[in-house]
This record gives C-alpha cells, structure tokens and sequence, in this order.
C-alpha cells in the first residue's frame, strides 16, 4: 500500500503545479487586499515580521515579494566565533560523519552521495567516471589526509526566512544543476520517499575551504519553482523541459578567474521562492564538532559546527 501511495505522489506534475504557483505569486495583488492576504500567511505559518526589514504590509506587491523579505541588520548577528555557521534558519533535519557513502536525508533514512552530487567535476567540466565502489567516490572527496567528510540538513519551513547565506569563507568553483521533480521536502514526507533529495531538483554548489572539499546544495520542493544564486545569472530553475537523470555543469574558474567566487562567511549567497531545504557536504579535521541536536530550529548566523 505504502509503495502505491509513493508511486501514485511521484506522478503527480509537481514541476507544472509549482510553475503554476509561482505565476500566482507573481499575480500584483490590489493594495487593499494585500494585508488581508499576507495577514493570512502569516498567521498560517507563524512568521514573526518584527525581523522583517520592512514591516508594512502593503510593501510588498504580490506574495513572491513576501516569501523573499529581507531582514533587519541586527535580526541575524553572524557568530564569530565558530568556522561553520547556519547559512539559512531552519530545522536541523540529521548532521554528522558521511558514512559508507551514505547522507542521511532524515534519521534513520539515507540517500547516496554520488546520486546526490553526480560525478565528480574538475575544472575543466568534464567528470571523473563514477568511482567503481562507494567509498573510492568519498574518498575521492577528501583531499587532506585525517579529514573526514561531515555532512548537515537544513530545512526551511514555509514561515522561515527564505535567503541563504555563506555558511563559512570558501571559493565556489563550480555549479551542477540537476532539473528533477519538485516534490515536498517536508520531514514527514523525506522518511517515506527513499532518496527524495536524489529524485528533486537542485543546485549543488562546490569548491574548497581551508579545510579542503565543501558544497552547499539548494534542494527544491513542490512549489519551489525557483532556486536563484545571486553570482549565477545563467542559472534557470523548474524550466518546463528536462531529461530525467540529467544535470548541466558550469564552472566559475576561468582564464581571468582562476580561482573562482570567494564567498565570506554570512554574506547573501541565494534565495527561494517559498521554503525548501539545504545540504552542506563538507571535509573537515576528526576533530570537527556540531553543535547541534536533531530537529533543533536555528537561525542564519548561529553556530553549526568548529574545531
């Protein structure tokens, strides 16, 4: 039975249905309906406008405005303190070691690694074969010896603050896009479709940190049409026709770049159009510790993790 509602969800037309949703929440609203209807949104999802950088509800001209709000400065202080901070706020869905070659998508329910980010890329855009077992494929991503591979899952909520930000100072040198379906990516739905962030469309970003291999990866979710990267302008999201199981690579290191995009740990790196979920796979010392406890809620800024 469980295996029939999978099967009947994955036909739904996700990619349609979240296009359609965002055309709606790009429809102007009147100005007097405008605080009635995001009234209702807020109200529905519990978002605390307080934080917001504009409070005033008749600002913002349609709901795709709303979703994307800025925050007051002082709302999200960045820690200092810590090498590795949140880059969204959230709900802390599973973190930890990588193991076996394994992602936890949420306790107890894993997904592959090498499904997840695709072949190995160099610099060149061209991929490295698929490893011939699980393990050369992570070890392939460990670059600096006593380094383990850690990996962190964020999920935003609909309420949430729908910007992302650099989770730490790294170089972003290339980007694979994977077209995928739109399913939800909410914690209920994630423990009963295996390998949902494999299956969804999403934007893995990849590059280095002191430490040596780190990627975020914007995941998408049913009516999440859009994942936008602010130093990606050719990036295109929930485009109408795609190839299952294809991806596009484009890389940032260029004859006059050649290290690619130097991001600071906190500064504005993306946004999505409604909420959604993030995945940091990153190398790091054995000595790397989280601080963090499973389903936590957490803000941009606070503390995920240090040596």
């Amino acid at each position: 039975m469980l295996a029939g509602n999978v099967s009947l969800y994955k036909s739904v037309p996700t990619r349609l249905l979240s296009r359609a949703w965002g055309r709606l929440n790009s429809v102007e609203l009147p100005t007097w309906l405008r605080k009635p209807v995001l009234s209702l949104y807020i109200w529905t999802f519990g978002v605390n406008m307080k934080e917001a950088a504009v409070e005033d509800l008749h600002h913002y001209r349609n709901l795709s405005e709303f979703f994307r709000r800025k925050l007051k400065p002082q709302a999200r202080p960045v820690c200092d303190i810590h090498s590795v901070i949140s880059p969204s706020d959230g709900k802390i869905l599973s973190f930890g070691q990588v193991k076996n070659c394994e992602v936890e998508q949420v306790k107890g329910i894993t997904y592959s690694l090498e499904s997840f980010l695709g072949p190995q890329a160099t610099t060149d855009n061209s991929d490295i074969k698929p490893a011939s077992c699980p393990d050369s494929f992570e070890k392939h991503l460990v670059t600096q010896e006593n380094n383990e591979l850690y990996h962190c899952v964020i999920y935003l909520a609909p309420g949430d603050y729908h910007c992302f930000h650099s989770p730490t100072d790294w170089t972003v040198s290339h980007r694979r896009h994977f077209p995928g379906s739109l399913m939800s990516v909410n914690p209920g739905v994630a423990r009963w479709i295996k390998e949902l962030f494999c299956h969804n469309e999403r934007v893995v970003l990849s590059g280095c940190w002191k430490h040596g291999f780190f990627s975020l990866t914007a995941v998408g979710a049913q009516n999440v049409g859009s994942i936008r990267i602010y130093f990606d302008r050719d990036l295109r999201t929930n485009s109408p026709r795609y190839s299952k199981g294809s991806y596009n690579d484009f890389s940032f290191v260029t004859n006059n770049n050649k290290e690619g995009i130097p991001m600071r740990k906190g500064e504005h790196l993306g946004e999505f159009n409604l909420g959604s979920t993030i995945v940091l796979i990153f190398e790091a010392p054995k000595d790397f510790n989280f601080y963090l406890k499973p389903g936590q809620k957490i803000n941009f800024g606070e503390a995920l993790g240090s040596l």
